[in-house]
């Protein structure tokens, strides 16, 4: 009995560690799980820590990314919103907000983030603390013209360094500043 159950004990450990892979796959509309963390690695942008209603509120300029975690575009922009919430941290409010729950709503309050979207991914809107739009494009948007947008929008300077992705493993890529080098 006890070599039956040894037996049942080592074939269930086999199926548990050699069945069951898992595969992380930007270029494809798989789901993956949470973008941020995995393409961008920046976990912190999930959920926002603020919303477009406070962020006017405050007078603050936002900028609103529309995305999706099972779309291949979505998870190649990931890093440029990464890229957006580590160069203006302090100055704005990124706000991404995943489609999922604006599918088929409508919505008539230009103080809610819903207001903006127009059915497209990935979709950018920069709106400033006064509530002026002051950029919406929808697609792989560059980070220079977004930088423009929010430069515009709070009257600061664009950042003096660029941001360059560097990706340091299949699952993981991490903004760094020019002429980061690679510890390793």
């Amino acid at each position: 009995m006890a070599h039956l159950l040894n037996a049942l004990l080592s074939i269930s450990l086999c199926l548990i560690f050699f069945v069951a892979t898992v595969k992380a796959a930007r270029d494809t509309d798989s789901y993956d799980g949470n973008i941020f963390p995995i393409y961008a690695g920046n976990g912190s942008l999930v959920p926002p820590p603020s919303s477009l209603s406070n962020a006017l509120d405050n007078k603050r300029t936002s900028v609103i990314i529309y995305y999706l975690d099972d779309s291949a575009t979505s998870k190649a922009f990931a890093p440029v919103v990464s890229g957006l919430k580590l160069l203006w941290a302090s100055s704005i409010d990124v706000l991404p907000i995943t489609t999922d729950a604006l599918q088929g709503k409508e919505n008539n309050n230009p103080r809610q983030e819903a207001y903006y979207w127009r059915g497209q991914i990935p979709q950018v809107v920069v709106i400033d603390g006064e509530g002026k739009i002051v950029l919406d494009q929808e697609g792989q948007v560059p980070i220079d013209t977004i930088n423009k947008a929010i430069s515009t929008a709070t009257g600061l300077n664009e950042p003096s360094f660029k941001i360059q992705i560097k990706s340091f493993n299949e699952y993981n890529s991490e903004p760094a500043k020019e002429g980061y080098t690679d510890p390793r």
